[in-house]
C-alpha cells in the first residue's frame, strides 16, 4: 500500500488527466468552424458510396456553451480534489489536501495509541510475556504485520520461520528475538552451482540427508562428507549443527542447524540440491526472503510488545 503514496502516482495520475483535457480541448477546437453569411457550404472531404458527402457546418451554439462548460468545470474539479497531483513537499506533514489530512489522522491516531504501548515500555520483556492484556496487544500487532509470512499461529510456511518451536536460527532469548523484529534479517546461502560440479552437489545433498537420520544413498553420502567439509563447515560447523553451535559470534550468520529436523524449504533431495545450487536470497534463481526491518514504521514501543509476544508463542521452550 506505501508504494501507492509515492510522488510517482501523483504525476501519473496527473499526466493522464492533463492529457485528457487537452485531447477534449483540441477536438473542441478543431471542431469551431466558422461559416460566412452567403460563402458556398464547406464539405468534408471524404465520400461515401460514391455520391454521399458531408457538409462542415460549424456546432450548435449550445453543444458548444455545453462543451466548454464542462471542460471549465473538470479542470476547476480536479484542481480541488485534486486530480492533478498534490505533492507539494518530500514530508507528508507539509502537504496539502488529501494528504495533510492522511498525515494529521495518523499523527492523532499515534498520539491517542500511543499511551497504551508506552505504558509497557519499562516492563522487562520475560514479564511482559506474561501479561495478559499486554499479549492480547502483542496479538493484534502479530496478526497485523507478521502473520503474511509466519501465519496467524506462528507456525510460518515454506522460507518463513515456525516462531512456536525451539529452533532460532539468530537466538530465541527475549533481546535477540527484539533485535531482529527491529533490524531485521537478510542470511544469504552462497550458491554453489559455479563452485562444485552435479556430482559433488549431489554427494553434499546426500550427506546432508543423513546428518538428520533421513535415508540417503550411502554411497553417495560418504563421497559428501569432504565436499560438505571443505565447502560448508564454515557457516553450519563441522558437524553441521548451524553457527548459533559455534558461539554468538557466528550467530550473525544464521546458518542452520542440519541435524535437528527442521526445514525451512523442505527435506527432500531436490529441495536441499536447489539451496545448494542456487544458493538462497543470493541472486536470480534463489529462493528470495528477507525479514525486513520495523524500527522505523513500528517504533520501540510497538516492537517490544511485539517481541514479547513472539517470545510467548513458544509454550515448551527449553
Amino acid at each position: 500500500m506505501a508504494d501507492f503514496i509515492s510522488s510517482f502516482w501523483d504525476l501519473y495520475v496527473a499526466g493522464l488527466t492533463t492529457f485528457g483535457l487537452l485531447l477534449c480541448i483540441v477536438l473542441m477546437v478543431a471542431n469551431m468552424t466558422k461559416q460566412k453569411p452567403g460563402a458556398s457550404p464547406q464539405m468534408q472531404g471524404h465520400v461515401w458510396d460514391e455520391t454521399l458527402r458531408e457538409y462542415n457546418n460549424p456546432l450548435p451554439r449550445w453543444w458548444l456553451i455545453l462543451f466548454v462548460g464542462t471542460v471549465v468545470f473538470s479542470i476547476v474539479y480536479l484542481v480541488i480534489y485534486p486530480g492533478f497531483g498534490n505533492r507539494l513537499s518530500t514530508t507528508p506533514e507539509n502537504d496539502a489536501g488529501l494528504r495533510k489530512e492522511y498525515a494529521d489522522e495518523v499523527k492523532k491516531a499515534n498520539e491517542e495509541v500511543g499511551k497504551k504501548f508506552a505504558a509497557y515500555k519499562g516492563t522487562p520483556l520475560l514479564a511482559l510475556a506474561g501479561n495478559k492484556e499486554a499479549m492480547e496487544t502483542g496479538q493484534r500487532l502479530f496478526l497485523t504485520y507478521c502473520a503474511q509470512c509466519h501465519a496467524s499461529s506462528g507456525k510460518g510456511s515454506k522460507g518463513y520461520p515456525n516462531l512456536t518451536d525451539n529452533d532460532w536460527l539468530y537466538g530465541g532469548d527475549p533481546d535477540t528475538i527484539k533485535t531482529s523484529i527491529t533490524e531485521g534479517r537478510a542470511g544469504v546461502m552462497t550458491p554453489f552451482a559455479g563452485t562444485l560440479s552435479a556430482e559433488q552437489i549431489e554427494d553434499a545433498a546426500n550427506y546432508v540427508l543423513t546428518l538428520s537420520g533421513l535415508d540417503a544413498d550411502n554411497a553417495s553420502a560418504a563421497r559428501g562428507k569432504d565436499v560438505f567439509a571443505a565447502n560448508c563447515t564454515v557457516c553450519h560447523g563441522a558437524d553441521g549443527k548451524g553457527a548459533l553451535s559455534m558461539g554468538a559470534a557466528f550467530g550473525a550468520l544464521g546458518a542452520p542447524d542440519l541435524t535437528d529436523g527442521v526445514w525451512l524449504y523442505g527435506n527432500s533431495l531436490e529441495a536441499i540440491k536447489d539451496g545448494i545450487t542456487k544458493g538462497r536470497n543470493s541472486g536470480p534463481g534463489s529462493f528470495e526472503n528477507r525479514m525486513p526491518a520495523w524500527k522505523e514504521f513500528l517504533g520501540e514501543d510497538k516492537i517490544h510488545i511485539l517481541a514479547a509476544y513472539v517470545y510467548s508463542l513458544n509454550k515448551d521452550r527449553k
